[in-house]
């Protein structure tokens, strides 16, 4: 049994996320140290706390079963908007007030003005909920090899940053693991991201100079798999007397977890904000996104990172208007629509159409 004790005397180093955004104001966004194996804190629910390693896999659940881990329970904040909150728990110390990002995008001033003179303004209130990705096939490493060379096979969506980023933990060149992704069934994107086992499985298989498989369960998978989206938004759109679209304005908390995972920091600030103009011509936005920890489980990319998230917000908005100002919901879409003529056309979100 190896705890994250043993993986630190080995001076194995923290998970780090790929893509890193910077907050309104140029600041970085904070980055929290996360460890394969928990170090001292745990926290969120499937966060691994020690590894089993045994002949068989009966013997290794017999052996789990067997562990009595001594918890000294916190206080634990799961809502984004509630993590925010001055009297809510504080998750790391990098982080003041659960904050990991402020991220915004667009003219605020121009969206402003623009609202000042709407005939009309329709604003939502909208949770987009987590989801799981939930495979038929679940996750699986296995690692065989000594200590100068190793090959690692793992159902991964991205097999050469997997192999980078452990290399990288166990203070390795890459030239050092050979990494094959074998067939990864259902993927979603969840699947193309670093995860604790990969790590945990290459160090054991080192460490122990025997080969270390580890197949994730389907509880596993609900526990500790990373999650998609979970925010809550609130979205407002003006609109002239004929119904078209004059400037929008959306402000989303985003529950990333209790770590920030591969892009996780990415999804709900970057990519989410430039498709919020959708398809439709609206001359004025801006986006505020707030990434928080919270005691869960880490999101990130999951079926269209990002996209579905601002698809949603626009076209529940645009019902909204539709219903406010008794138009057809396919007839204030079509007066809205980027015209063929228009193309190429730059959104004032700054996406190119």
């Amino acid at each position: 049994m190896f705890t994250g004790a043993d993986m630190a005397a080995d001076k194995v180093g923290p998970m780090a996320p790929l893509w890193a955004i910077q907050s309104a104001d140029g600041s970085p966004m904070a980055e929290p140290e996360r460890w394969a194996l928990a170090r001292g804190f745990v926290r969120h629910v499937g966060e691994a706390v020690a590894a089993v390693i045994a002949e068989t896999l009966a013997q290794a659940q017999d052996a789990a079963d067997a562990l009595q881990v001594d918890y000294d329970p916190l206080p634990a904040v799961v809502d984004g908007r509630a993590a925010t909150a001055k009297s809510a728990p504080q998750l790391h110390d990098a982080a003041p007030g659960n904050v990991c990002f402020r991220f915004a995008r667009g003219d605020a001033a121009a969206v402003a003005k623009a609202f000042d003179g709407a005939a009309h303004v329709v604003a939502l209130d909208l949770a987009n909920n987590r989801l799981i990705g939930a495979a038929i096939e679940p996750r699986a490493v296995l690692a065989d090899g000594g200590v100068a060379k190793l090959t690692l096979y793992s159902s991964t969506q991205v097999p050469h940053h997997i192999r980078r980023t452990v290399a990288e933990q166990l203070g390795l060149p890459q030239t050092a693991i050979r990494l094959i992704a074998p067939d990864v069934g259902g993927g979603f994107g969840y699947k193309g991201k670093h995860y604790p086992e990969e790590t945990i499985v290459a160090w054991a298989a080192r460490r122990l100079r025997r080969p270390v498989k580890w197949v994730a369960t389907r509880s596993e998978c609900f526990l500790s798999d990373y999650q998609g989206r979970g925010h809550q938004t609130r979205a407002e759109l003006a609109l002239d007397a004929q119904g078209h679209f004059l400037a929008l304005r959306v402000d989303t908390v985003a529950n990333i977890g209790a770590y920030v995972s591969t892009f996780g920091a990415g999804i709900p600030s970057a990519i989410c904000s430039a498709l919020l103009a959708g398809v439709y011509r609206t001359p004025a936005i801006v986006v505020q996104s707030t990434g928080v920890f919270t005691n869960t489980v880490p999101t990130d990319a999951y079926r269209g990172a990002g996209r579905p998230e601002a698809c949603y917000v626009l076209e529940r908005l645009a019902d909204e208007a539709a219903r406010v100002l008794r138009i057809d919901r396919a007839e204030i879409r079509r007066r809205n629509l980027v015209p063929v003529e228009a193309m190429p056309y730059k959104t004032a979100a700054r996406a190119d159409l």
